[in-house]
C-alpha cells in the first residue's frame, strides 16, 4: 500500500499541483478549481507519506489544504483559524486525536472532522464518533474512498447550514410539552429547562421536526452523526437513553421518544 502511495505522490504532476517541500505548515491548491467553491482543510497527519498524499487528493477536489504533523500545532491551528474540515489522525506526538476531537467538539465553532484510524483499532473509531468526529476513514485506506468520504462531509455540513439557515427564519420548535430553542440550543420539557448535550440536542430536535415519522437507526446516525456504518447503531442506543432519563417521566415508559420494535424510534408526541 505505501509503495502504491509513493508512485502516486510522484505522480502529482497529473493533478495539476506542485508537490511541496516536507514542511508542516505549506499550503497547496489546485491551479484551477472551476466553478467549486474553494474549502479549506486542515490535514493533521505525522506520516509524510500519507499527509503528501491526502494533499494531493484534497488538491483535485478543489480544497486548499495546510498538512501539520503534531497534535499541540495542530489544535492551536484549528482553533485560531476556521477550517471547513479537520483531517485527524489518531496517533500523534505530543497530543492525539481524540484528545484534539474533545476540544474542538468543546469549542464554540462547529468544524467537521474526519479520523484516520487503524484498521485494528475498533475502540479509537467508537471513541473518535462518541466524541463527535463526524466520519472515519481506516488505514491502509484508498484515494476513492478519501475523496467520497470528503465529499460526503462537505455534502453533510452544506445540508446542516441549510437546516440552520431555515432554522433563523423560525428556529423554535413546540410540540405537545417540548420547546426547543434551535438557535440558542435551548431545551425546556413541561416547562422546566433541560440540559443536553450537542447531540442528543440534535437528536430530539430531529424527532422533534418529525412527529410520528419512524426513523432506523442508520437514518438517525446519517442525519445526526453523519455517518452510517454498519456496527455502530449502539451510539443511537446509548444516546437515546440518556434522553430519555432527562426528559421522561418515566424512561421505561417513554412519552417523547418512543421505540417500534424491529424498526426503530419515532417521536410520540405525548407529553402533556
Amino acid at each position: 500500500m505505501m509503495n502504491k502511495m509513493r508512485d502516486d505522490a510522484a505522480a502529482g504532476a497529473a493533478y495539476n499541483v506542485r508537490v511541496a517541500p516536507r514542511r508542516a505548515a505549506e499550503f497547496q491548491t489546485i491551479a484551477d478549481a472551476g466553478p467549486r467553491m474553494t474549502r479549506r482543510v486542515l490535514v493533521v497527519e505525522d506520516d509524510p507519506d500519507i499527509g503528501r498524499l491526502v494533499m494531493l487528493q484534497l488538491a483535485e477536489l478543489g480544497c486548499e489544504g495546510r498538512l501539520i504533523d503534531d497534535g499541540v500545532t495542530a489544535l492551536a491551528e484549528a482553533e485560531a483559524t476556521r477550517y471547513d474540515l479537520v483531517i485527524l489522525d489518531v496517533m500523534l506526538p505530543r497530543l492525539d486525536g481524540l484528545q484534539i476531537c474533545r476540544r474542538l467538539r468543546a469549542s464554540e465553532h462547529y468544524t467537521p472532522i474526519l479520523m484516520l484510524t487503524s484498521k485494528s483499532s475498533e475502540i479509537d473509531r467508537v471513541l473518535g464518533l462518541e466524541l463527535g468526529a463526524d466520519d472515519y476513514v481506516t488505514k491502509p485506506f484508498s484515494m476513492p474512498e478519501l475523496a467520497a468520504r470528503v465529499k460526503g462531509v462537505f455534502r453533510r455540513a452544506d445540508q446542516a447550514a441549510e437546516r440552520k439557515a431555515f432554522a433563523q427564519e423560525s428556529h423554535r420548535i413546540e410540540v405537545e410539552g417540548l420547546c426547543l430553542d434551535l438557535e440558542r440550543h435551548e431545551a425546556q420539557v413541561r416547562g422546566e429547562p433541560v440540559e443536553l448535550t450537542a447531540k442528543e440536542f440534535e437528536l430530539l430536535a430531529t424527532f422533534a421536526r418529525s412527529p410520528g415519522r419512524v426513523f432506523t437507526r442508520a437514518q438517525l446516525l446519517d442525519q445526526v452523526w453523519g455517518y452510517s456504518h454498519a456496527g455502530y447503531e449502539h451510539t443511537v442506543n446509548t444516546h437515546i437513553n440518556r434522553l430519555r432519563n432527562k426528559i421522561e417521566r418515566d424512561p421505561a415508559n417513554p412519552d417523547f421518544i418512543q421505540t417500534v420494535w424491529g424498526v426503530g424510534y419515532k417521536f410520540g408526541n405525548r407529553g402533556e
